[in-house]
This record gives structure tokens, C-alpha cells and sequence, in this order.
């Protein structure tokens, strides 16, 4: 069994999620990304931001048997707070997203939490249904990493 480990962010930890959010084939998975993934000054802008504490942002970098994987956090104002998550492409399809984001919400007792995902993004879509998220909202919105306006929907978890 895989042991998850949930750690603040490190400096060295950027580089690696620079590498896996300007990856083109999990940046049109994941459809919502910023403008432009691969620019690394905007990259480093925002995790200066969320490393602040901007917006009530919590992030921790997702360990798995000592091998840093992703990451894990949520924004937000108080009633209002969102859950995102991130793990290399590499390591898709381990459960290891599940496992981040139970370990992230048994340290985060803030409810509720919301969620976005492409309506197309199974695999996302079932790490929030095993986590006890609930489709609550449906909506449309321009997803970057694919050039267009894409289906999504909203996630909730409650108590």
C-alpha cells in the first residue's frame, strides 16, 4: 500500500509542478489551467501568491513512498472554498489523487467545499464522488488548455 504524505510546499517542489501543469496532455485532461501553462513567469507568480496565503489559499505537496507526486489544496473565502488537486501524469490511475485529497480534507474541516471539473474529466469526477463530493451544479465555462468553452460541474461536499 502506497503511503501518502502531506507536506508544505517547498521551493524545490516548483519546478517539478511546473513540469507536470505545462504538460499538454494532462493541461487538455484537466481543461482548466492558466492562459498560458508554459509561461513560467506567470507559473512562479502565482505560487508566490498562494505561498502567501493570497485568497486563504492552504497547498501541500503530495508525497507517496518518499516521491514528491502533486499537490493538493484549497482557496477561498469562508462558505465560498474550493478544493484543487494535481498529480503527475506519471502517476495517474494509482489512486494516489484520491488518497491526496482524503488525507487534505481529514486536515481541513472547513465545509462546505466546491469543486470544478470538466464534465468530460471522468477520472477527476470519480476522485470527488470517493471522497464524498456530489454533483450540485453544471455550468459552462473557457477552458485554456483546450481553446474553447467546455461543459463543467460543481462538486460539493457537505459536513
Amino acid at each position: 500500500m502506497t503511503e501518502i504524505v502531506l507536506r508544505p510546499v517547498e521551493d524545490g517542489d516548483l519546478p517539478l509542478f511546473f513540469a507536470w501543469t505545462s504538460d499538454p496532455a494532462a493541461t487538455r485532461v484537466a481543461a482548466f489551467t492558466s492562459e498560458d501553462p508554459t509561461d513560467r513567469a506567470a507559473f512562479d507568480a502565482h505560487w508566490a501568491r498562494i505561498r502567501a496565503g493570497s485568497g486563504g489559499a492552504v497547498m501541500r505537496t503530495v508525497v507517496a513512498d518518499g516521491v514528491v507526486v502533486g499537490h493538493v489544496g484549497a482557496y477561498g473565502e469562508p462558505g465560498d472554498r474550493h478544493v484543487t488537486y494535481w498529480v503527475d501524469r506519471a502517476h495517474w490511475g494509482r489512486g494516489l489523487a484520491t488518497a491526496a485529497l482524503r488525507a487534505f480534507l481529514r486536515e481541513t474541516p472547513t465545509r462546505p467545499l466546491h469543486a470544478w471539473a470538466a464534465a468530460d474529466n471522468l477520472g477527476s469526477r470519480r476522485v470527488l464522488e470517493k471522497c464524498g463530493f456530489v454533483v450540485t451544479g453544471r455550468d459552462r465555462g473557457f477552458a485554456h488548455a483546450r481553446g474553447e468553452e467546455i461543459d463543467e460541474v460543481l462538486a460539493t461536499l457537505h459536513g
